[in-house]
């Protein structure tokens, strides 16, 4: 199960993308994009450090 953590840290890549592609149109939808990007970051870091 090593490759959830890549994924997780792939997808918040991902959504940081389109939040800085949507930064200037519509600024509401880039800032939960950026909140979901640090849950994803976040969640892959915790599941990082969880497994032995």
């Amino acid at each position: 199960m090593d490759w959830i953590y890549i994924a997780l840290l792939a997808v918040a890549g991902f959504l940081i993308g389109g939040a800085y592609t949507l930064w200037k149109s519509m600024k509401l939808v880039a800032i939960l994009l950026v909140v979901g990007a640090v849950l994803a970051g976040a969640g892959a870091v915790a599941w990082w450090l969880s497994t032995p």
